[in-house]
């Protein structure tokens, strides 16, 4: 890989290294939404998550579009929670090999 894709990738695998960016794709995971549902449903104020849904939208993760005075979100590309199950799994599996492990070790 040359420099270019190695720095779009730390990008966008940054934009998703975030509890709550994870928490709004989670939420936008079936629905469009707008910001004044996605805030509601994080408890979070409105300039907050907006922060994290630019970051999302800036790496393309993240579509928008006006609906009257709302702001309508969703997710451009599928693919990314095949990324996120992809890292669920493997924390899925360290967590079972910790627990053999403990369960091995014995007192």
């Amino acid at each position: 890989m040359n420099e270019t894709i190695f720095n779009l990738t730390s990008l966008y695998l940054k934009a998703l290294s975030h509890p709550t960016r994870l928490k709004i794709l989670n939420i936008l995971k079936e629905n469009e939404l707008c910001v004044c549902v996605i805030f509601e449903q994080l408890e979070l104020e409105q300039s907050n998550v907006s922060q994290h849904l630019k970051v999302l939208k800036d790496q393309d993760i993240l579509i928008s579009r006006r609906n009257g005075s709302k702001i309508m979100y969703k997710v451009k590309d599928k693919n990314v929670f095949k990324i996120l199950n992809i890292v669920k799994e493997s924390l899925l599996h360290q967590l079972t090999e910790t627990q053999n492990q403990l369960i091995k070790g014995g007192f």
